[in-house]
């Protein structure tokens, strides 16, 4: 070993030698470097003489990673040279083997850590931090420290404690040891360890009080992101694959390399957050994934073919180029990954009906014409269908303690925040109360939950603009995640509004449109007339290849008057981001309604008519456009549905057990009144290290099964989920999951059931 070791300097050793610090790649081809003239041959028989040196360091992998919650992360798991993976504010051990034995008398050690991609490190921006090994030290101390754990041979077990503000990053460390009379020298270790952010610490600011939540929001690894529309609410599975093979590598490179976030603010989980809801998406710095709204996918995958962030995050840590393509769930499905790889709590969230309101006067307008169209060119304002966004649990030194908790980050680029594409933190106390100028980007979260939706009758540039319909209860419904332990949707909207027509949420609105900068005019006068009403009647569960009925109810409230109602129903598809993408039919009608009477007014629309014209998500927008003829009434009103998908049934043959391998059966219907070709499932799940493609070789008919079997080595006991998607050229989009238990190699429980839930979406 004399080639990996050397003096410390003149200050420590009468020998003159400089500092060097061994590298494992230094080969012993290069020589032994000269021995110092003044101190002890360190291949020699170990002596209180002699430098203390170090020989090596176990990580103490199993016990660190089952103390620190980090023991399913694959770099803990490599057979040759595994990384340690801890969380900060939270003792961990380090097994050291010296020369000989430790003799605390005269033997000084130092422990040298820095952050290993910090190009210089230093004291002042946290990326160097030097501290001796002690005895003890003292209580409650939020420093990082050094204390001799336990001792035996030449053995010396140390508990190094970090600080609960450390930076989240790969970390290096450097032992020095001394004799407090005579020379040093120094080590440095060639493997890095990962520091992260600790929900189970109360002195980190991201601490999660429940140990349900911190399993559901940190360590969990599947879940379900809600999508569909608000009358048809959909969960389809999503792996977020955090602990798998370059992911952990792959999320602190987008938040050091592409957030630029560099020095102490690494360690805050405000500057990391929003910078990772800027690094996923690409316009503006190359991030991970690239956004896609079109029907054209060429070059890419399109976003509803994606199981989970797996592949997305490997691929793009391989070619450090954005991945095509991604919608709202897929940004939001990455993001959770990262923002889970590095310890911070994070749950994805969809709301219906969202607003994007463009011009930040906390409404959203629509044009129509006299047909009953919404003029596109005139409405750069629109509601989504959905759109999904993330949850990030924190500390806000920054705004108070009452606004600590939740905060909404969003990583779609829909519109620009100091220049970025990005979103966030924005605290949803604050959106609940109206607070639209409190940082990050409130007043646009709050629109896209609570803004007020504006019907205007458009007659031509020369003509006013005739209020239609005021609808104040439409945008922000149902606003969901996964609930806590359990395959099932949580119903948050109060966390982020007040009930509708509440005297509470109208008047956050007020405050809300009095804190607001725009000039964009709210209201025009129209008389209210109360004699006709209108309402939408939708079949709640209409399934792909089934024909289905427009049916608008419309009832005349008055005792003594007849009432002509004419007009026009008509059904577009649309895209999910409330877009529309193409007509699929028109009817007008003419009825006169009897006082204190109601007509159905009906349109019936077959597979044939929409088949064609569907568009990735199978959605479609309801629009009936009528006036009251006697009268100077006008009613327009609208809505959204899609259609139901068939449900991928998944089965497991045997008891899952670790390390053996067991069989899945996968099999789906076609529902449709015609043959589906080229068909394919994606498949993710435990043991597989990337997605699995399987491709059928033969059509299926009408009625029939799309079925194929796959084989799993499940690496670790516990909670485990299998996730498919099934596309074809006639049907897309189409998922399901399976949620089981690996039993552990050792057990005998036989009557023990290994399946928690086949869930069907």
């Amino acid at each position: 070993m004399g080639n990996k070791f050397s003096c410390f300097g003149k200050q420590n050793c009468s020998c003159g030698f400089f500092r060097r610090v061994w590298k494992p790649e230094q080969d012993a081809s290069q020589g032994a470097l000269p021995k110092p003239p003044n101190c002890t041959d360190t291949d020699g028989v170990a002596t209180s003489s002699k430098v203390l040196t170090v020989q090596s360091i176990d990580y103490r992998i199993t016990e660190n990673g089952f103390t620190h919650h980090t023991h399913k992360f694959e770099v803990m798991k490599k057979e040759k040279d595994p990384s340690l993976v801890v969380r900060r504010g939270q003792s961990f051990l380090l097994d050291i083997t010296f020369n000989r034995a430790y003799a605390p008398s005269s033997d000084a050690i130092s422990f040298i850590f820095n952050v290993a991609d910090a190009e210089k490190p230093n004291y002042g921006q946290g990326t160097l931090v030097a501290i001796p090994l002690l005895d003890t030290v003292e209580d409650n101390t939020s420093a990082w420290s050094a204390i001799v754990d336990k001792q035996y041979d030449n053995h010396l077990i140390v508990k190094v404690m970090t600080s609960p503000e450390s930076i989240v990053a790969k970390w290096k460390i450097d032992v020095d040891t001394k004799l407090k009379a005579n020379g040093a020298i120094s080590y440095s270790h060639p493997i890095p360890f990962y520091l992260l952010f600790n929900p189970w610490c109360p002195l980190d600011s991201v601490f999660i009080e429940g140990e349900e939540l911190r399993e559901e929001y940190v360590l969990l690894d599947t879940g379900l992101i809600w999508r569909g529309s608000y009358n048809r609410l959909r969960p389809s599975i999503w792996k977020y694959a955090q602990y798998e093979k370059d992911i952990l590598d792959c999320s602190l490179y987008l938040i050091s390399e592409i957030g630029k976030v560099k020095g102490n603010s690494r360690g805050d989980p405000i500057s990391i957050s929003r910078a990772m809801s800027a690094a996923v998406n690409s316009p503006d710095d190359y991030g991970a994934v690239m956004g896609n709204w079109t029907d054209d996918f060429g070059g890419g995958t399109p976003p509803t073919k994606w199981v989970g962030s797996m592949e997305i995050l490997q691929t793009y840590f391989k070619t450090k180029k954005p991945v095509k393509y991604g919608q709202c769930w897929v940004f939001a499905g990455v993001l959770t990954t990262i923002c889970r790889a590095v310890g911070l709590p994070s749950r994805v969230v969809t709301t219906y009906a969202s607003a994007h309101d463009t011009q930040n006067s906390l409404t959203v307008d629509y044009f129509v014409d006299e047909k009953g169209g919404v003029m596109e060119e005139l409405n750069s304002d629109s509601i989504w269908n959905y759109h999904v966004w993330n949850e990030v649990w924190m500390q806000r030194p920054d705004l108070g303690s009452e606004y600590a908790g939740w905060q909404v980050i969003d990583a779609t680029p829909q519109e620009l925040s100091d220049n970025v594409f990005r979103c966030g933190p924005a605290s949803v106390a604050a959106i609940k109360l109206g607070d639209v100028q409190k940082p990050y980007d409130n007043g646009f979260l709050f629109s896209e939950v609570n803004a007020d939706k504006v019907y205007w009758r458009y007659a031509g540039p020369t003509q006013p603009l005739k209020l239609l319909r005021k609808d104040v209860v439409s945008v922000g419904k149902d606003i969901s995640t996964k609930a806590v332990g359990k395959w099932e949707r949580e119903d948050i909207t109060e966390n982020y509004k007040y009930p509708e027509k509440s005297l509470e949420e109208r008047a956050t609105m007020l405050k809300a449109l009095r804190m607001s900068e725009s000039l964009f005019s709210r209201y025009y006068l129209n008389e209210d007339f109360n004699d006709v009403r209108f309402d939408f009647a939708l079949r709640d569960d209409i399934k792909i290849g089934q024909n289905f009925s427009v049916v608008v109810i419309v009832e005349n409230h008055s005792t003594d008057k007849d009432h002509t109602v004419s007009g026009n129903l008509r059904v577009d598809t649309v895209l999910y981001t409330g877009k529309v993408a193409g007509a699929v039919k028109k009817s007008d009608f003419n009825k006169v309604i009897k006082p204190m009477s109601k007509e159905e007014i009906m349109m019936e629309v077959s597979f044939d008519e929409y088949y064609g014209r569907l568009v990735d998500q199978c959605a479609f927008n309801i629009a009936c456009l009528a006036t009251v003829v006697d009268t100077d009434f006008e009613y327009f009103a609208q809505d959204d549905f899609r259609v139901r998908k068939p449900d991928i049934k998944i089965a497991i043959h045997g008891k899952p057990t670790t390390g053996q391998e067991f069989e899945a059966t996968i099999k789906l219907e076609n529902p449709l009144p015609i043959a589906m070709k080229k068909c394919e499932f994606r498949i993710e799940g435990c043991g597989l290290e990337k997605q699995l493609v399987i491709k059928l070789k033969e059509n299926v008919p009408p009625g029939g099964f799309a079925t194929t079997t796959i084989k799993l080595v499940p690496p670790y006991s516990g909670r485990h989920t299998i996730a498919a998607k099934f596309v074809s050229k006639e049907m897309n989009d189409v998922d399901g999951f399976l949620a089981f238990i690996v039993q552990p190699k050792s057990s005998t429980n036989g009557n023990s059931s290994s399946t928690i839930e086949n869930t069907e979406i």
